[in-house]
């Protein structure tokens, strides 16, 4: 699948001509939603045939040859929204509270014909439960195309730096 392939070499600040700040705002929109707890908002984010997906190991190729820490598209997503919002739920109760940061956007590719878009940023999550924090950080992937005056995901990719640990179960979305 052509669209979890990443650009080999990273452009450079950017490309030139193109204002990434619409594209940060997004990004910052999204993880505040994530933050906010809005999930069944988060998942509007995407199209209807839009990925989420966390790989297990540096460089993974493809999440369909190894286990993933998360490959969701929309309806694992909503099961894992609709998990989350079970009233018993021992993972989430009390539920995480998080915090997403998002720097270093650039904009890695542009067909600004079909408006479609891979945004990289960098990125940290910091969740706190049951007095345990615990934190997330890597670079992230977002295919993006345009709809109106924003954006809506088609791809989602986290590498987290330490993406071959053990972990504690994760429940809510980095």
């Amino acid at each position: 699948m052509d669209s979890l392939i990443l650009p080999t070499t990273p452009a450079a600040g950017g490309i030139e001509g193109i204002d990434r700040e619409p594209f940060e705002k997004f990004l910052i929109h999204e993880g505040r939603l994530l933050d906010d707890r809005k999930f069944e908002a988060w998942m509007e984010l995407f199209t209807e045939d839009g990925l989420y997906w966390v790989p297990s190991t540096q460089d993974q190729p493809d999440p369909f040859n190894q286990a993933s820490l998360f490959f969701d598209d929309r309806q694992l997503m909503k099961t894992r929204i609709e998990r989350l919002r079970h009233p018993r739920i021992h993972i989430q109760t009390p539920p995480s509270r998080t915090n997403h940061m998002v720097s270093n956007v650039i904009v890695e590719e542009a067909d600004e014909n079909a408006e479609s878009f891979l945004v990289s940023s960098s990125m940290m999550m910091g969740e706190y439960r049951l007095d345990v924090q615990r934190f997330f950080m890597g670079r992230q992937f977002h295919r993006l195309v345009r709809e109106g005056n924003t954006f809506r995901i088609t791809l989602k990719r986290v590498n987290l730096i330490n993406c071959d640990s053990a972990f504690e179960a994760m429940a809510v979305p980095i």
